[in-house]
């Protein structure tokens, strides 16, 4: 049987003519091998690159600089490490970056909201919940919130409140929607033993399924636009509002509308936080990841 070894571009040598393609038998863990020794290969190489890269002129990048390296990562191992992921073979060309998420938002407790995944904090969904002493009176408020100038949220003012709109999924967000400043109401709820022995409830999120925030937020001085995915419940007992948020997306192309719910599709990413943290780390940590059943 002729010997079969592997080079540096990955060719398979069988000593046939067959040798341009991989042996069947190669297996997962020879793979991450071979990209751990690409990766410490050329060091000095790497260096002339970097420095030869620093000097030429650049321009603002659309992805936030760590979700660009992540995404990355994901195009180079997501095939051989077998992780889902929508849409990576090219990251740099990804036109809506879609995170699923899975946050309860309980009273008196704060969700941040990160869009781009940059490190820094673009909305918060706040619950508020008060009472007397004896809790004979009881208000709260669920609250859509920018975190910093001049992010907006779509919206509209009511008869108490300025709400944050419940959108449903397929509605186009963009430029000509209704965003304003400010913080905004999603749902209120309270009890007043004084005047009704149950909780009452209001609001346009108020025990709602799957709705949408419309969000404007800013990249490096550019407006791009997002959706954020919740859930609503409130209680007949006390006006206690709890929910959950179970999604969010940005448009990556400054100005360019979004879809709400759109999740699926050519110019679509998924991101999945709990892998990023891996990938982010490197081939070697994938695949210690992987053996010690990470990827389930």
């Amino acid at each position: 049987m002729a010997s079969q070894s592997v080079d540096r571009a990955g060719t398979n040598h069988a000593g046939s003519t067959n040798g341009k393609r991989l042996s069947a038998h190669f297996d997962a863990k020879s793979i991450w091998t071979l990209i751990d020794t690409r990766f410490a290969e050329d060091e000095n190489s790497a260096a002339r690159f970097e420095e030869d890269f620093m000097q030429r002129p650049r321009t603002p990048c659309k992805l936030s600089l760590s979700l660009h390296h992540q995404l990355n990562l994901y195009s180079l191992a997501a095939g051989a490490a077998g992780l889902g992921i929508v849409g990576l073979s090219q990251p740099a060309d990804a036109k809506i970056v879609y995170t699923p998420a899975h946050k309860q938002i309980v009273p008196n407790h704060t969700i941040p909201l990160d869009l781009n995944h940059d490190g820094r904090t673009d909305f918060n969904i706040h619950d508020s919940f008060t009472c007397t002493s004896f809790c004979e009176y009881i208000e709260g408020k669920l609250s859509a919130l920018p975190a910093r100038h001049p992010n907006e949220i779509v919206g509209h003012q009511g008869r108490s409140y300025v709400y944050a709109s419940a959108l449903a999924a397929g509605v186009r967000i963009g430029p000509k929607s209704p965003f304003s400043p400010g913080n905004k109401v999603m749902a209120f709820g309270g009890y007043d033993a004084g005047t009704q022995g149950t909780g009452y409830c209001g609001g346009p999120w108020q025990n709602v399924q799957h709705r949408y925030l419309g969000l404007e937020f800013s990249i490096q001085g550019e407006v791009h636009f997002g959706w954020a995915r919740l859930t609503d419940a409130c209680s007949s007992k006390n006006g206690e509002n709890t929910a959950l948020l179970t999604g969010y997306a940005y448009e990556t192309i400054p100005n360019k509308p979004i879809i709400t719910g759109k999740t699926k599709g050519p110019d679509v990413v998924t991101i999945e936080p709990t892998s990023l943290g891996h990938l982010a780390k490197g081939a070697s940590a994938i695949f210690r990841w992987r053996t010690a059943g990470g990827n389930r």
